[in-house]
């Protein structure tokens, strides 16, 4: 089983971003199945295995990260949550046994993400 992985960081705080919905959806040419929808953990991260026996080889994947859900709930500005509602981030997954880690830093008004396997 393929593994997606991710540390979500606050960079308003400086901290883990704990309780960010995090949802995964394959998408094929006929269809969107949410492969999971889970929440960060006290440590900011997510870990969740994804069988990709059944895959289309043409499937992309979208990772979804609700930060206006989560930034309404801090201490920060209340507008500041209107800016960026999500980060999406459409990839293909090719090996179905290998470890697919996204990291991401996130604000009201920007994010980074960079590939870490």
């Amino acid at each position: 089983m393929a593994t997606v992985s991710s540390h979500i960081l606050d960079t308003v705080s400086g901290i883990s971003a704990v309780g960010v919905r995090v949802q995964l959806f394959r998408i094929t040419s006929v269809k969107r199945d949410l492969m999971f929808d889970v929440h960060s953990s006290d440590e900011g991260r997510i870990i969740e295995s994804v069988d990709l026996s059944n895959a289309e080889n043409e499937s992309e994947y979208e990772l979804i990260f609700h930060g206006a859900d989560y930034f309404s709930t801090q201490p920060c500005p209340a507008q500041s949550s209107e800016c960026m509602k999500v980060v999406i981030l459409r990839f293909s997954m090719a090996d179905p046994d290998k470890r697919y880690h996204m990291p991401i830093m996130l604000s009201p008004h920007s994010y980074s993400v960079w590939w870490s396997s």
